[in-house]
Parts: structure tokens; C-alpha cells; sequence
């Protein structure tokens, strides 16, 4: 025995001695890497006076050119820029993806020891920062990292340092996805601490609130632009029709015409009523509308590569689009994933449809902005294939051709211009389709203010991002968003008021007006927060993330819930990322209400009358499981005798 355990001994020391170094050779091998890239890299731009003119020296000439006069026109700066531009720095321009940032705000440039596991990850996937911007051309990112305001400043600043010194000082682009709501999903959202809190999009809708929507939008315009981030990779216009679908979470409900008036106002918060240097740009989404998922499988996964209509709907998901982000005049348009089955020419995803893309979004809608694809549906990664539904027979180059002949301007989630230098290189694909791209890219930069002065103030970002008039706002959002699904006598509270909780983060909350017990023999009421039910998925990376499948609760997920709320005089809370069905909790309970990301603090206000709930349902609840099999997914509030109707709210 003794024998056997020495030699494991040997072996486990043996194993972690190569992984070290194998480490090792990574790290010298990443960093020799970035030394490289930065030796690309030139002068930084200085500031010149020419004839009273001040201005950023782009390109090192010593001179004013149209592109960098901050008085010139700004289709005459765009079309000097282009002119200036060799086929490497256009087809640079064409992407946009993730980037890596150290927990310190530093570009991540080598792997790092984290235990943060997104971090960990992004170290060892993603190209380095200087490999993207010094050696592709790129510069347009998303960024994952949740820092500190001054971090993420400080981030914005080194990276636009670094694309300063590039041969025309393009500057970089900043997008993100939604960060302001409660929900970590690195395919969707993320959650940011150092930001204020506000209910997700569902809690906007169910405050039927269109005043509140713009005020949401333009505190986070603020709270962006002090960090440096210039495009929001949201609202999502899609409609949730389709119960099941693990993204219902990110839209404003399933009736189009209220999702309309919520994109529109949502839009001009961020944007205002033109785009200029104070703006952050929405790049609305998912065109033509991604909801109608064949079974509610989402189509990041092959399983959902399918959109459905059974009801002949198709046009009622455009309308959010056309008469809420283009009447709003979104600054850039995403499609999604699946393919739209049956409804175009050929049957292949969004992103590669000419119909939807040119047919439908450029000539039927004079869409004239930036069409940016979804991630990752060219090429496959250490993540997961690429989501090229339809087309999986091309290879990575055609289906690069087959977006750009659809009419799509940059590719989400991919980092390859080295196939578009190619395609042009073998007369496939015209330079001057590219020119048409990167005019609509550089015009938003420009626009932006960002080739002027892309810089913040890192001192003053924590002073704007969170701050205390912002969280309170978030709050007071909050509690009009919650819905009063049913009370029975029982709310307000009064003060005093015994309560055994479960399912709360801060239980403590309940001392500001009552009294938290230990057991439910000591209490008056019992008080449950409960999750919308999903199943656990993970044979993908992405899908631990995404809530799918069931909404009803299993028999022993069921039994626990009921045998609680049973013992006493009862309030049910359930957090609405989908449809849940509540049939049985809603006959047990005496009081049911639904929330969209609404913190334990305004729970306690609401509960003990302090605020009162106003929500209305941004959807309706089914009955049955039953009933929501038998649906059709591309069909508004279509499930058999439900719950609770779309639009349902108490109140007292």
C-alpha cells in the first residue's frame, strides 16, 4: 500500500509539474505574442492647432485632414476616412466581439489566475487585445467584465490609447449587452453592481410606464458613457410568444403593440432624438423578431435553429420594429439565429437571408443603418459550433460572402477580416461593397463623438455610474413593475406583523415594519419566494445560462412550495424570467405576486403598503402545461383558459 501510495504521489506531483509548464510556455508564448502586436503599433496622435482649428493628429501628418475636423460634415469626414483606408483597416471594421479585460481594467493580454471562471476563460479563449486591434484592425468590442465604474474607465481609456497609435487612429467602439437588471447571463445580460438596479424588460412593460422607460434609458446612457461604453447591444423588440422560450426575460412581453411603445421610448432614453456625442446607440433586436421558436428552444443551441409561424403571424413580430426602433430611429438593427421556416426564398438563418436582410429591412423599410449579425454564426470556437443554421453545408468563407450579399454591414462574435481581405483578393466580393459597410460603421463613430475625443474621466465615472438619485430611481421602478396577481384579505401588512420567510437574500428587510421569525409556529404569515421552473441543461457551454423547457414545477418542487404555504396565512412571490404555471400555488396561497427583478428592500415597502404594486401582466399566465403545448408560438395569448390574461394586475 505504502509502495502504491508513493508512486500516486510521484504521478499527481508529475501531472501538476507539466501542466506548470505547460502554463509557463503559454504565458511566454501569449506574451512574446502582444510584444509583437505592439511593436505594430505607432506614435500616439497629437493635438495640433491649424489656422485656429484644434485637433487630433489621427494619422501623424502633421496636417487637417476632412476626417479629422471636428467642424467638417460628417458624411465628408466619413468619405475621407474611407478614402484613407487600405482593404485591411475596412475589413478590420467589419467585426465586432467579445474583448478581454483584467479584474485591474488592463486589456487582457496574457492568461490569468482568476477565480472568477468568465475571466479565467476569456484569458484562454479570446485573442489578446493588441492581436485585435494592432494586428486585425479591429475596433469594435463587447465587453463581459463587470468592474468598477473607474476599472471599466481606465479600461476604455488604455484601449483607446492603444488604438490612438494605429496608422488612422480609428477609434474603438465599446458595446455591451444589458446591464442594469439583476440576471447574469453572459449570452444575454450581465449583472453590474457598480450600475443602478432596475427591473428586467418584462418589469419595464409591466409598468405600462412609457415616461419610466425613457427615464431608465437615459440613466443608463449616462452611466455608460461615464465607462466608455457607446453602443447597447439591446432592447430586444421580439415578441414572447411563445412561452417557453428561454428568452422571453429580455423583451417587453408578447402583445406587439405595447413591446412598440416600449422600444420606442427605450431607444430615445439611450440615443435621445438624434445620435451625437452624448448618445449611446441601441442596436435593436432580433430582426424580423426571434421569438416564435419552434417549442421554445432557442436557437443559440442546433436544437432551436427553427423559427415557426402556425398562425400565419410573421408580421405582427415587425411591428415593434417598424412602429417602435425605427420610429425611434435606432442607429443599428441585429437578426437572430433561426432560420425563418418557410417565410423567405430559401430557409436559411436571418443573418444569411437576403429577403429579410435587403428584401424586407433595406428596401421595404429604407433601414439605412448598421446591420450587425449575432454572435458566432460563421465560425466554430472553443464554445461551441458556429450557428450557421441553414447554411452548414458552406464553407466559413462562403457563408462570410453569404452574409455580406445579404446585405449585413459587421459580424457579431467573430474576429476573421482575414477571409474578407481574401474574398477580395479573389474577385468575389467587390471593395466597394466594403466601402458601403464601413461608411455606416465609421458614420456612427462619428456621430458618437468618438474620433474627436474618445476618452472619460476615470475620476468622475464612479461619481455617475450608481449613484444614489439612480439607484433610487431603479427602486421606485422596481415596485411599479411588481403585479398583484391575487390577495385575499391579507395585504397591507400591518405593522408588526410576524413573518417566516424563505427564499430571500436580505430576510432582514422585514424588521423595518415587521418581525422575522425562526419557524413558522412563531409566525402570522409565511412568506415564499419562489423561480420560474426550467430544466437543467448542460451539454452545451451557454445553456447552464439559459432558462428552457418545463414552466411547470415538478411534483417534489411543487410539494415543498405547498406543504410551506399550507401551515399559515400565506404570500407567494414568484420571479417571472418566463410564463410560469401557478395553478396550484395560486389556490393555495393567499396572496400571489409577481415580480421582474424586484430586490427584498422594495419587497418589504410593498408588502407593508409603504408602496403600492401596479404592474400589469406583460403576458399571460397558462392554466396548464397542457395548454401550453397546444399553443402556436407565433400567436399572442392563445393558451387555453389561462390563469391569469394578459394585463392582469391588482392593486389596493
Amino acid at each position: 500500500m505504502k509502495k502504491f501510495l508513493k508512486i500516486l504521489k510521484y504521478a499527481l506531483l508529475s501531472i501538476i509539474g507539466l501542466m506548470l509548464i505547460s502554463a509557463l510556455i503559454v504565458y511566454i508564448n501569449m506574451s512574446n505574442s502582444s510584444k509583437n502586436n505592439m511593436a505594430l503599433l505607432g506614435d500616439e496622435a497629437p493635438t495640433l492647432t491649424k489656422n485656429g482649428a484644434t485637433f487630433r493628429d489621427l494619422n501623424k501628418n502633421g496636417r487637417l485632414d476632412i476626417y479629422e475636423s471636428p467642424t467638417a460634415n460628417l458624411e465628408e469626414r466619413v468619405d475621407d476616412l474611407v478614402s484613407q483606408m487600405n482593404l485591411e483597416e475596412k475589413a478590420g471594421s467589419m467585426f465586432v466581439t467579445m474583448i478581454g479585460t483584467t479584474p485591474d481594467g488592463e486589456p487582457m493580454e496574457t492568461p490569468i489566475l482568476s477565480t472568477e471562471p468568465l475571466n479565467l476563460i476569456m484569458s484562454l479563449v479570446l485573442p489578446s487585445n493588441s492581436e485585435m486591434i494592432a494586428r486585425k484592425k479591429m475596433n469594435s468590442f463587447n465587453i463581459l467584465a463587470s468592474l468598477d465604474a473607474d476599472k471599466m474607465a481606465k479600461y476604455n481609456n488604455t484601449i483607446q490609447k492603444m488604438a490612438e497609435r494605429t496608422r488612422l487612429g480609428i477609434p474603438i467602439t465599446i458595446a455591451t449587452d444589458p446591464r442594469h437588471g439583476t440576471e447574469n447571463n453572459p449570452g444575454a445580460s450581465l449583472y453590474t453592481p457598480s450600475f443602478s438596479q432596475w427591473p428586467s424588460s418584462l418589469g419595464l412593460a409591466a409598468t405600462r410606464d412609457t415616461l419610466l422607460v425613457r427615464e431608465f434609458g437615459d440613466i443608463a446612457r449616462q452611466e455608460y458613457n461615464a465607462v466608455g461604453i457607446k453602443v447597447a447591444l439591446h432592447p430586444m423588440a421580439d415578441l414572447a410568444t411563445e412561452p417557453r422560450w428561454g428568452r422571453s426575460n429580455g423583451t417587453f412581453g408578447e402583445d406587439a403593440h405595447l413591446s412598440a411603445m416600449m422600444t420606442k421610448a427605450y431607444v430615445l432614453g439611450f440615443q435621445g432624438d438624434s445620435l451625437d456625442k452624448n448618445s449611446v446607440a441601441c442596436m435593436t433586436k432580433h430582426f424580423s423578431g426571434g421569438g416564435p421558436q419552434k417549442d421554445g428552444e432557442d436557437p443559440h443551441f442546433p436544437y432551436g435553429k427553427e423559427q415557426v409561424y402556425p398562425g400565419n403571424n410573421f408580421d405582427y413580430h415587425v411591428i415593434p420594429f417598424t412602429e417602435g426602433a425605427f420610429k425611434a430611429n435606432t442607429a443599428q438593427i441585429m437578426p437572430y439565429y433561426g432560420i425563418p421556416v418557410d417565410q423567405t426564398s430559401e430557409n436559411v438563418a436571418f443573418g444569411f437571408n437576403r429577403d429579410i436582410i435587403t428584401g424586407l429591412l433595406r428596401d421595404s423599410l429604407n433601414f439605412q443603418g448598421v446591420v450587425c449579425t449575432d454572435w458566432n454564426i460563421i465560425t466554430d470556437s472553443k464554445l461551441g459550433e458556429g450557428r450557421a443554421w441553414g447554411v452548414e453545408d458552406l464553407t466559413v468563407k462562403q457563408r462570410v460572402k453569404k452574409v455580406l450579399d445579404a446585405g449585413c454591414d459587421q459580424f457579431g462574435g467573430e474576429n476573421i477580416p482575414e477571409l474578407i481581405v481574401e474574398l477580395v483578393n479573389e474577385g468575389l466580393i467587390p471593395e466597394s461593397r466594403l466601402d458601403v459597410s464601413v461608411k455606416r460603421i465609421m458614420l456612427d463613430k462619428f456621430r458618437l463623438g468618438l474620433f474627436d475625443n474618445p476618452y472619460v474621466n476615470q475620476e468622475k465615472a464612479s461619481e455617475i455610474a450608481g449613484k444614489e438619485e439612480f439607484r433610487k430611481k431603479g427602486l421606485i421602478a422596481q415596485s411599479k413593475a411588481t403585479v398583484l396577481l391575487k390577495n385575499k384579505e391579507l395585504l397591507p401588512l400591518k405593522k408588526g406583523t410576524k413573518i417566516y420567510a424563505e427564499g430571500m437574500l436580505t430576510p432582514e428587510a422585514l424588521n423595518t415594519y415587521g418581525t422575522l421569525v425562526n419557524h413558522p409556529d412563531d409566525a402570522d404569515i409565511i412568506l415564499s419566494r419562489i423561480r420560474t421552473p426550467f430544466d437543467e441543461r448542460n451539454e452545451y457551454f451557454l445553456e447552464s445560462f439559459f432558462h428552457q423547457g418545463r414552466l411547470y414545477y415538478t411534483e417534489e418542487e411543487k410539494r415543498e412550495i405547498l406543504d410551506l404555504i399550507s401551515q399559515k396565512p400565506s404570500v407567494v412571490v414568484v420571479n417571472l424570467e418566463r410564463p410560469a404555471i401557478l395553478t396550484d400555488i395560486a389556490e393555495a396561497s393567499n396572496v400571489l405576486l409577481a415580480e421582474f427583478g424586484t430586490s427584498d428592500e422594495v419587497l418589504a415597502d410593498i408588502l407593508f403598503g409603504k408602496k403600492r404594486p401596479m404592474g400589469k401582466l406583460p403576458f399571460e399566465l397558462p392554466s396548464s402545461w397542457e395548454a401550453v403545448k397546444n399553443q402556436k408560438e407565433d400567436v399572442p395569448y392563445d393558451s387555453k383558459k389561462p390563469l391569469y390574461p394578459f394585463g392582469h394586475g391588482l392593486s389596493y
